[in-house]
């Protein structure tokens, strides 16, 4: 990147899934006023109703078609990488419902008087690197001019409608398990952190941290279909910008259960607890947690910076699954085939109870 380009971050007011509307103010907005429910067809398999990954559209006996979209601003200021991880995040959505992508539509907004031609093609070509490697074309999209950067995709896949896996379906007696590491909003946090004019990394990341944050966002969540083809699985979702505890909320609220998260199990990113006890941590994490914290039962001894991970908004998180106890095994191989060495069981799913999720 030339010296005079301004970095990516700079030009944004937020980054990646910590750029989504606060999930309190977000449920103000959708109950809407005076908008009148519009009628339903049968063949809509999943819709809104729990804030699900995605919309799923039955075809016919055989395929059911998923819609979904995403997109956001700067996470990193590397165009390559930034294009790369927007287009991982947008199609996990249609792993996280079973089914397999066929193809994406790109989401394009750039303030084109402020970065250069060559900037905005090396974020594109980042999205059209993911899309080649998850097999599938981006067959169009649209562009305009903004005030800030952004980009994502519209992404589209199929699944047969026997095996949709939506966040609604877990069990009492299930385990979850959770498919990657937390700490994504922090990394990004301190990448932002004073990081000089033409500098990519700033002191409070290395190019071994950045090297990790990469890898774990641009991991594609392919262990989906898979997933969903195993009976004892019940319900998957991804984690991203409400964080570990929101998107477990919705399982819980969906299911009509209470869940139990074993903080101790939970995966890591290196070095991203240090950075939180040092006060890096994202804008988004606080607000996650004035959002949904009164349906949360924390330990009296639970750690600043527990917390702040506990709600650390991801992006392009790892996939989160209920699933029967017996198929724990089965589900732990499969992430392992997919190259999710930190994919581990983190807790259970319970009859519904006074507290929605309990961190232990």
């Amino acid at each position: 990147m030339k010296t005079d380009t301004p970095r990516l971050t700079s030009l944004s007011h937020g980054g990646g899934c910590g750029c989504k509307i606060a999930p309190g103010l977000l449920s103000e907005i959708l109950k809407g006023g005076n908008r009148l429910p519009l009628p339903l067809p049968p063949e809509l398999l999943v819709g809104i109703e729990t804030a699900d990954d995605a919309a799923v559209y039955k075809l016919n006996d055989e395929q059911a078609l998923i819609a979904t979209t995403d997109f956001f601003m700067p996470i990193v200021d590397d165009p390559y990488d930034f294009g790369r991880i927007a287009a991982t995040n947008a199609i996990s959505d249609v792993y996280a419902m079973g089914g397999k992508p066929i193809m994406a539509l790109a989401l394009v907004g750039m303030p084109i008087n402020v970065l250069p031609a060559e900037v905005i093609a090396r974020i594109l070509e980042g999205g059209e690197a993911v899309c080649r490697a998850a097999g599938i074309p981006i067959a169009g999209g649209h562009s305009i001019d903004s005030a800030e950067p952004i980009y994502g995709l519209v992404a589209l896949g199929l699944v047969h409608p026997k095996l949709v896996k939506r966040n609604a379906d877990a069990r009492a007696g299930d385990r979850i398990i959770l498919g990657k590491p937390l700490g994504v909003g922090i990394l990004s946090a301190a990448l932002k952190k004073n990081a000089p004019q033409g500098d990519l990394l700033c002191g409070a990341v290395d190019a071994e941290n950045y090297t990790k944050m990469i890898a774990v966002t641009t991991q594609l969540n392919t262990p989906g279909p898979e997933l969903a083809a195993l009976p004892g699985v019940h319900a998957m979702t991804d984690v991203t910008g409400f964080g570990l505890a929101g998107h477990t909320l919705e399982l819980a609220r969906g299911a009509q259960c209470s869940l139990d998260i074993e903080w101790s199990r939970v995966p890591l990113i290196d070095g991203v607890l240090k950075l939180a006890a040092d006060g890096i941590v994202t804008g988004a994490s606080g607000r996650n947690f004035a959002a949904y914290g009164n349906d949360i039962a924390l330990p009296a001894d639970f750690a600043p910076e527990a917390k702040a991970l506990l709600t650390d908004p991801q992006t392009s998180g790892g996939l989160l699954v209920s699933c029967s106890a017996d198929s724990v095994g089965a589900v732990l191989d499969i992430f392992r085939k997919h190259g999710f060495a930190s994919a581990t069981e983190i807790g259970t799913v319970g009859p519904r109870s006074d507290t929605l999720l309990t961190i232990r």
